[in-house]
């Protein structure tokens, strides 16, 4: 039974898998939520509103290591032996099952009417951020067992957890402050939704043979697992006024709180030459309501229940496993306590480096002139290409460190109302990832769709990655 659950298990970890990389997005700078991943990016436009809950929708999946196909495909190998050598023993302890979904519900920005350098933007977003990594040694232990596993440490360390979900709300400063460097930097109030944090797990199991018995059993642990608002999220699910209400109470500041930053910039190189950066979630939460910390730290040795004859018939109404169980209670115990906590965002890298090429125009007609990069007095690079082509660099930090990610990207542009760009990203999760991004406005509606992995799609339980966005937004006809 517990191979099947362990089975299931896989499926249900692998079925909602969700990436933070979004290569397709980034420097898309036609989109206003491309100042989302780079406050400091080209904002061309006058204003944008967009359509409240539509405005920023992203569905990422992903899986390292193992896909749903690699499981459950009617190839005629047994399941059991499909368990075993492809996930039990096939996948390592950096294996992960990572989630972050993130929906725009208000956003918007405009230029500052005094000051034509300086664009403003600001909004309110809900995001969830989970990761799991693959506990291998517990994982080996629930499957095979430590019968005659004799001197083998399962490690406790393998397991780590942790996720989080938030609302957000921020508000950032866009400007040009030369002709060819233009900085961003937004700020952030987070809502602590939830949040759960298991990370720094230390320890082993350890099966030896024994000196009174035939085994001995060693546990060395020292264990922690940190939440705030799940408890409340529970008692809400059961209260008259429903879930519903709980969430809306905590996203709407009524939750743990915290403050965070993005810092970006765009610098020209040359008039075609562009460098790219932007360092995000730079910002921590304080978790001091509804919070629980779960501990269990100690050692015991243990060789199985003992009867020492002929004391023990002495009390023949003596419990000995129940004398056992509060041995080990005593050695290692698990305590509760309600202390505040503090936790970090998981910050992320972006950085990119872009050559811009082909018949340049300025507001979307063509221009003939080989004009320099912005113009006098500091206003914006102007200048808008037909081509461009680049790489980029992603990097997001973890509790098993920094996860990375490099794009290479061509992008085309048609006329004023259409533009493409495609990528191909290597990751952990795909290593020829293909990606193509659509933006079309007609006048002042604006609607893209970027969609990752595309091959994936002919197969999807047997791909490791998949990827859509879409937005709907309103703003200004043409470049400021």
């Amino acid at each position: 039974m517990r191979k099947y659950l362990i089975a299931f298990s896989i499926f249900l970890l692998h079925a909602v898998v969700f990436s933070q990389h979004k290569s397709l997005l980034y420097d898309f700078y036609e989109i206003p939520q491309s100042l989302l991943l780079n406050p400091g990016v080209r904002a061309s436009y006058q204003w944008y509103a967009g359509v409240p809950l539509a405005s920023g929708i992203s569905v990422q999946a992903g899986t390292s290591g193992i896909a749903v196909n690699d499981i459950f495909a009617q190839d005629g190998l047994d399941i059991n032996d499909k368990i075993r050598d492809r996930a039990v023993y096939g996948l390592t302890s950096r294996d992960d099952v990572s989630s972050t979904i993130q929906l725009e519900l208000l956003s918007g920005g405009f230029r500052d009417p005094n000051r034509d350098d300086t664009f403003y933007s600001f909004g309110w977003y809900i995001e969830q951020d989970v990761i799991n990594y693959w506990p291998r040694d517990l994982a080996v232990l629930a499957w095979e067992g430590n019968a005659g596993r004799y001197g083998e440490r399962f490690r406790l360390s393998h397991l780590k957890t942790r996720g989080e979900a938030n609302s957000v709300f921020h508000f950032g400063i866009n400007r040009q402050m030369n002709r060819q460097l233009t900085l961003g930097a937004r700020a952030k109030i987070y809502s602590g939704i939830y949040h759960f944090s298991s990370t720094r797990n230390r320890g082993y199991l350890l099966t030896q043979e024994g000196i009174n018995n035939l085994v001995s059993n060693t546990l060395v642990a020292d264990m922690r697992l940190q939440t705030s608002g799940i408890a409340a999220l529970e008692d809400g699910a059961d209260s008259d006024a429903g879930l519903s209400s709980t969430l809306m109470k905590r996203a709407l500041l009524g939750g743990d709180l915290g403050l965070g930053v993005d810092l970006g910039f765009t610098w020209a190189v040359n008039q075609q030459l562009l460098i790219t950066g932007s360092l995000l979630d730079v910002g921590f939460m304080l978790h001091s309501g509804d919070v629980r910390t779960f501990t269990l730290k100690g050692r015991a040795t243990v060789e199985g229940v003992e009867v020492i004859l002929p004391q023990a018939l002495a009390d023949p109404n003596a419990d000995f496993w129940e004398d056992l169980v509060d041995e080990i209670e005593e050695l290692i115990p698990f305590e509760e306590e309600n202390s505040s906590y503090v936790s970090f965002r998981p910050t992320k890298l972006y950085g990119s480096v872009r050559y811009d090429f082909g018949e340049p125009s300025a507001g979307g007609g063509q221009q003939s002139c080989d004009c320099d990069v912005g113009t006098t007095g500091g206003a914006e690079l102007n200048n808008t290409y037909r081509n461009a082509v680049g790489g980029q660099l992603f990097l997001i930090n973890r509790p098993r460190g920094p996860q990375a990610a490099i794009t290479g990207f061509y992008l085309r542009r048609i006329g004023n109302f259409l533009a493409l760009k495609g990528t191909y990203t290597a990751d952990k999760y795909n290593l020829a990832n293909l990606g193509l991004g659509l933006n079309v406005q007609a006048g002042p509606i604006q609607f893209y769709v970027l969609a990752d992995n595309l091959l994936g799609y002919r197969n999807i339980a047997n791909s490791h990655y998949a990827s859509v966005q879409f937005g709907l937004n309103i703003l200004s006809w043409g470049s400021k």
